[in-house]
């Protein structure tokens, strides 16, 4: 009996130990110049990511190109929801536009729906924080629905840990909604 209380106090005060996990959000960053584009309102769908990109684990790749996450360290938000409201926030302010993620807010319909799917989304073993995969274009209304590949990164700041990640993933999404924006509305 001793002995199982003496492994259960040990348990308890190894547990206390390790701590909640320390979560880092992406911080805001400047949109950048103005891009006209031919809609006024957009509904974003949630982003779809990996399936390890998914999980609240910040993800690295290592030399070897394996990718590793630790679940001590986690990202401050649900990956593909953040994803989703930084896209819809800079595409707000690149473009003047009504947007929004979905369900749509609004009592009228969003002219334009558009649809995320990253491929990849990792701090690489290069220093730079990656995204790449394809977006689309459905036009509700009047227009030419339309589709793209996007490969965009922003470097990891030297020796930042991993708030240089956080704030690298930031630039990067800033980057594609950027690419959206010019390319695809």
């Amino acid at each position: 009996m001793r002995l199982l209380f003496s492994a259960l106090v040990s348990t308890l005060v190894l547990a206390g130990c390790s701590g909640a996990p320390v979560r880092y959000a992406t911080p805001p960053v400047a949109a950048g110049e103005r891009i006209g584009i031919s809609v006024s309102q957009i509904e974003v769908r949630e982003v779809e990511l990996p399936s390890y990109a998914r999980t609240e684990e910040i993800w690295i790749e290592g030399e070897d190109g394996a990718l590793k996450a630790d679940s001590s360290v986690l990202w401050a938000d649900e990956p593909a929801r953040g994803v989703t409201q930084e896209l819809v926030r800079n595409l707000a302010g690149l473009t003047g536009a009504r947007i929004a993620a979905e369900p749509w807010p609004f009592e009228d319909l969003p002219q334009t729906r558009l649809f995320v799917r990253v491929d990849e989304m990792v701090a690489g073993a290069d220093g730079r924080f990656r995204l790449s995969g394809q977006y689309f274009v459905a036009r509700v209304s009047a227009g030419r629905d339309g589709a793209g590949s996007f490969s965009v990164s922003a470097p990891i700041a030297p020796d930042s840990g991993k708030p240089g990640i956080a704030a690298a993933r930031a630039a990067a999404v800033r980057d594609l909604a950027r690419t959206i924006a010019a390319q695809g509305l």
